[in-house]
């Protein structure tokens, strides 16, 4: 028996610019954009995807579930989300390696440091 992470579901307010938002992000292809859904992958047939969701309530609390991004330069990708359109939001991370940021509609995720050398760095316990 097999078993394979397909994607992500996210719900969304308007799942098309959520979703074109996070394909401008990531640097990913929409590979579904036939209302009520929005799905993008990092190629297509390439797996796990995001899946964007119709849904008609706003985001209300802290994610259970978010998404971790590891860059080459931290700064410099921080600084280029914010310019997408993320905003800085604090969570009670403290003072921590990493940045918490927000998408468009209020969906935390976190941009990483660089790679670090050994395996003893911290990460993320949102």
């Amino acid at each position: 028996m097999g078993l394979e992470w397909e994607q992500v579901v996210i719900g969304a307010r308007d799942p098309a610019v959520l979703g074109r938002w996070w394909c401008d992000a990531l640097g990913w292809v929409v590979v579904d954009d036939a209302s009520p859904v929005f799905e993008i992958q990092p190629q297509p047939d390439r797996l796990p995807g995001i899946l964007f969701l119709a849904v008609s309530d706003a985001k209300e609390a802290k994610n259970r579930l978010h998404i971790d991004l590891r860059p080459d330069d931290q700064a410099a990708e921080v600084e280029r989300l914010i310019a997408l359109g993320a905003s800085r939001v604090d969570v009670g991370q403290g003072d921590v390696s990493w940045v918490v940021l927000a998408d468009p509609e209020g969906n935390e995720f976190c941009v990483l440091q660089e790679r670090p050398s050994s395996s003893s760095a911290s990460e993320p316990n949102l």
